[in-house]
């Protein structure tokens, strides 16, 4: 893996069972949603329909986890939740899964489908690599409310990815800034699975399979290159 990517002592002391699959992708092609990529959407709200068999998401051993993590760092898990949570609850309900670009459907499926936060970052807007970090709390989080792009400050402990500029992902991966978001124009993207005890490592690694051939088929020609599960070193 050509970018770098890392994790702090502190997230790691913090989370001593905590892995992810990191896939970093040259070539792509995005664009609009498309009815294969619906369908993939669908397909993974069915998927995690018979995974959760009536229960709700957050009491799936592995969205347990994401809570508990949530609560040590300092944040409400009721509130904010982790993206594989927030994708779950709207997955079954009536609305469905938003469709956003061909990308983002890619990563959003496997995420409902297996029940993984999954994040997917523009590496040509990313600045110098990044870094799980615990916040100081004096850092950037540049986002949009009301149309207007304004600046906000995580909480001192709270866990974020950031590269140079500032914050990426706050609380973990609750909230990506729209700086380094995937669009339409985005040609290379580094795809971020992650996962906590008691989710067995393998399933993460097959998840990240699957989301490699996702992106394989829809960018054919594309140089993926896949991270296997693994505490990262800082």
């Amino acid at each position: 893996m050509t970018f770098s990517l890392t994790v702090s002592d502190e997230v790691r002391a913090l989370a001593p069972g905590f892995t992810h699959v990191a896939i970093e992708a040259h070539g792509l092609v995005n664009g609009p949603s498309t009815d294969a990529s619906s369908a993939l959407l669908d397909d993974a709200a069915r998927r995690l329909a018979v995974r959760l068999d009536g229960r709700a998401p957050h009491e799936d051993p592995h969205m347990a986890a994401w809570r508990e993590m949530y609560t040590a760092f300092g944040s409400k898990p009721s509130r904010t939740r982790n993206s594989a949570e927030a994708l779950a609850k709207r997955a079954l309900a009536d609305g469905g899964l938003p469709r956003i670009n061909l990308l983002v459907d890619l990563y959003n499926a496997i995420s409902v489908a297996h029940l993984i936060p999954v994040g997917g970052e523009d590496i040509d807007r990313i600045q110098g690599g990044m870094r799980l970090v615990r916040a100081g709390g004096d850092e950037e989080f540049v986002t949009v409310a009301g149309g207007e792009e304004v600046v906000e400050h995580p909480d001192a402990g709270e866990v974020v990815w950031r590269d140079e500029l500032g914050v990426t992902c706050r609380r973990w991966n609750w909230r990506q800034g729209p700086r380094t978001r995937l669009t339409e124009e985005t040609v290379s993207g580094i795809f971020l699975l992650e996962s906590l005890a008691p989710m067995p490592v393998a399933e993460v690694e097959q998840a990240g399979a699957e989301l490699a051939e996702l992106l394989e088929k829809f960018s054919p020609g594309a140089r993926i290159d896949v991270h296997a599960a693994d505490p990262l070193r800082g």
